[in-house]
């Protein structure tokens, strides 16, 4: 009988790290985008205007011009990302794990890592609609604005096509495989070495330390692909109801989205929000990882 605790479990602790930390995702969002290349109607390349210096300012900017609620805009679409996206990538990287591993102790790094990054793209492959529709929300986009969450979500798929909705997948899923290989790793190995090399027990206090490494590690490896995979997905490639062009794209793709990041906005560019990111991963990874070491303890009392 399949056992369907690491998936119910991922999921609950994935949806509460979200709706705990999510007005950091969306400061976060908007330094990302800033600078990006737009067409405008002669389709000559031009910058959207430049005005977050910082996180802080950025939400109070938003709070002040589009009102506290905007600082939770697109928090729908994030919460159903994370019941599929968190569900799916915790479920299976448990059920591998214990594939090769009947504990933490016989654990190995790089089958962690290798484990993390399958979940983790596979996952977001799979939730690419809700992941690029909470962008677009949090980017206060055009095709969403006034759109609850379904119909939002049918407006892009009528504009793009329902290809549009898996629009940027694979920077995503690249992103996706990065992250969860490096966190999930990471907490891993972290928690691991605590408890067995530096004797800690596995209580809470185990859990904040090796939940706030792996979300530093993980913001240092992703930001560079998130500052992309955000640029790509709050592009829209508009489809023609006379034929099947599109209009060109600023960015044609992965590759030529970070050269022109580079070249126009510099090296440091990649990096736009990595603060933010971190304080969003910090803080996410912590709740994430203690709600679901708490669910796991819960659960082993019931059965008790």
């Amino acid at each position: 009988m399949t056992d369907w605790r690491p998936f119910l479990f991922g999921g609950l602790a994935s949806s509460v790290a979200e709706l705990a930390t999510y007005p950091i995702d969306l400061t976060k969002t908007r330094l990302q985008i800033q600078g990006q290349i737009f067409d405008n109607p002669s389709q000559k390349l031009q910058y959207a205007q430049k005005k977050y210096t910082n996180m802080f300012q950025a939400a109070y900017r938003i709070g002040q011009e589009e009102g506290v609620r905007m600082l939770y805009c697109g928090i729908s679409a994030a919460i159903l990302r994370q019941a599929t996206y968190g569900t799916i990538k915790i479920g299976i990287y448990q059920k591998i794990k214990r594939y090769f591993a009947e504990d933490i102790s016989q654990e190995k790094l790089y089958i962690n890592v290798l484990n993390g990054m399958f979940s983790g793209s596979l996952a977001n492959a799979i939730a690419n609609p809700t992941d690029l529709l909470k962008i677009r929300m949090q980017a206060n986009h055009p095709s969403v604005q006034g759109k609850r969450l379904f119909p939002a979500m049918a407006a892009i798929a009528k504009k793009e096509g329902i290809r549009g909705l898996w629009s940027s997948v694979i920077p995503t899923a690249q992103r996706a495989a990065i992250v969860s290989g490096v966190e999930l790793a990471a907490y891993d190995w972290v928690k691991k070495n605590l408890i067995y090399r530096f004797n800690h027990s596995d209580t809470i206090g185990t859990h904040f330390l090796a939940s706030f490494t792996a979300g530093f590690a993980g913001a240092l490896a992703s930001t560079p692909i998130d500052v992309v995979r955000t640029r790509l997905m709050n592009q829209e490639k508009l489809i023609h109801n006379l034929n099947s062009t599109s209009t060109p794209a600023s960015y044609k793709g992965v590759i030529d989205c970070f050269a022109k990041t580079i070249k126009n906005e510099g090296f440091f560019a990649l990096y736009k929000g990595f603060f933010p990111a971190w304080l969003r991963l910090g803080p996410w990874n912590i709740v994430f990882f203690i709600v679901f070491e708490q669910l796991k303890k819960l659960d082993k009392k019931l059965e008790n």
